[in-house]
């Protein structure tokens, strides 16, 4: 048999984040069977009982609710993918307002600053 460094740690790692995974999901995400079901299958058999879970067990995307916020469809820039869902809706709504306004005052300025070193560069428009 070959004898490889660390393979004790690298089971003991699998099934430490397999756990972990399995206890901090849901009840109603969990896929294939129970929650109990799975911590006992990846005690049992550490690395096959990991990938099972992996593979069956965990929750996709998809089964993962995605809450629409309110705020966000009025902020098209800042709605994407895997976007924090926020707690308050109104705080986030307030949040990202500042956020465009800060963006819009950043993009004036810079306007400004482009005209007026274009401007100073410009021998013909003092004329």
């Amino acid at each position: 048999m070959v004898d490889v460094p660390y393979m004790g740690m690298l089971y003991l790692v699998i099934l430490v984040i397999a756990l972990i995974d399995i206890i901090t999901t849901d009840n109603g995400l969990i896929r294939g069977m129970p929650k109990l079901g799975w911590v006992l299958l990846v005690v049992v058999l550490p690395l096959i009982g990991a990938l099972l879970w992996l593979a069956f067990g965990r929750p996709t995307a998809d089964d993962r609710p995605r809450h629409a916020s309110g705020a966000a469809s009025a902020f098209p820039e800042y709605d994407r993918p895997g976007r924090h869902i926020p707690q308050d809706p109104e705080a986030d709504r307030v949040f990202l307002q500042q956020l465009r306004d800060r963006a819009e005052q950043q993009r004036q300025t810079a306007r400004d600053q482009r005209r007026a070193t274009e401007r100073d560069t410009d021998p013909d428009a003092a004329t």
